[in-house]
């Protein structure tokens, strides 16, 4: 596993790079093998201490982020809610393997009020390659990426479908008709 460790309005000493390592590797138990794993850490007004990871690893997206008053705490957390996501993905990557007797299993707003003359501009693009995948592994990468949606090409139908996490706590799927 390799992990990197990148500070943004801090300078990260030896210490603290080895302290994230450490901890971050604790977690090669539950991600597949070459994992990436990238940690960010930046302090905010001297106080707010902010530690953010992505962990990429064949096709596999895991990300979170903790803030506290302490470097140290802040990465902690950071690992601890790294590792449920992580063992909640093995768990039902076997749990998945099992049921469906697969040889291999894929890796898994709010509206603001404005004068009725703005008109809203895009402020920010983002792309990413859509991998094609069952509307239940699109679920556990919704989960693991701790989003509200998900966007995936369904592998069944071969349309884009979105995955969007409910009011009630379920998840509903939107699937474009003919």
């Amino acid at each position: 596993m390799q992990v990197s460790v990148l500070g943004r309005h801090i300078e990260v000493t030896d210490a603290l790079k080895q302290y994230a390592t450490e901890k971050f590797s604790k977690l090669e138990k539950y991600l597949p093998k070459g994992a990436q794993v990238v940690v960010t850490i930046s302090v905010v007004k001297k106080v707010h201490h902010h530690a953010e990871a992505v962990i990429k690893s064949n096709g596999l997206l895991i990300q979170a982020s903790e803030e506290t008053e302490e470097m140290y705490s802040a990465i902690d957390l950071l690992v601890e809610k790294i590792e449920r996501r992580a063992r909640k993905y093995k768990e039902k990557l076997v749990d998945h393997k099992h049921q469906t007797n697969k040889a291999e299993a894929a890796a898994a707003a709010s509206v603001l009020s404005s004068p009725e003359d703005h008109i809203p501009q895009i402020i920010k693009v983002k792309r990413f390659d859509l991998k094609p995948m069952t509307p239940e592994e699109a679920v556990m990468q919704m989960e693991l990426l701790d989003k509200d949606f998900f966007i995936f090409a369904n592998i069944g139908s071969g349309s884009i479908n979105v995955i969007y996490r409910r009011n009630d706590g379920n998840v509903g799927l939107i699937e474009p008709s003919a």
